[in-house]
């Protein structure tokens, strides 16, 4: 398929599609008119680069998990490089939720010192 069509089919645009190759995520072949060609691994590569960034990995965090999808495994998180980063993550997310709770501790003893009678309330609730 041309770059377009994968582009419509992963839901990216062509320039990031452009960019993924330039990184060296995926890899057109070209076609005697020097159009880009892909097959449906890329845009199995390019679904999992997507599936990761939406949940806030970086590009360089997704090597791993494409190398292990090139390496013919069903998914691209099933590779220790790939476990590695998942838990390299997962200890970011941790220490990002205690910074947040310790500033939100702040946050409301400020709260109580400024409006000793005022109610805290839980988030989402008005």
């Amino acid at each position: 398929m041309r770059i377009g069509e994968l582009a419509r089919r992963a839901g990216v645009s062509t320039r990031a599609l452009r960019y993924y190759e330039q990184q060296g995520l995926i890899t057109a072949r070209r076609s005697a008119n020097g159009y880009r060609e892909y097959g449906e691994t890329d845009l199995r590569l390019v679904s999992e680069i997507r599936s990761l960034l939406a949940v806030g990995f970086t590009l360089e965090d997704a090597r791993p998990f494409v190398a292990c999808l090139r390496a013919g495994h069903a998914l691209g998180g099933s590779c220790p490089d790939s476990v590695a980063v998942y838990q390299r993550k997962l200890a970011e997310i941790d220490d990002e939720i205690r910074t947040l709770l310790t500033r939100r501790a702040e946050v409301a003893a400020q709260l109580t010192t400024a409006c000793p009678g005022c109610v805290l309330r839980k988030a989402g609730k008005p």
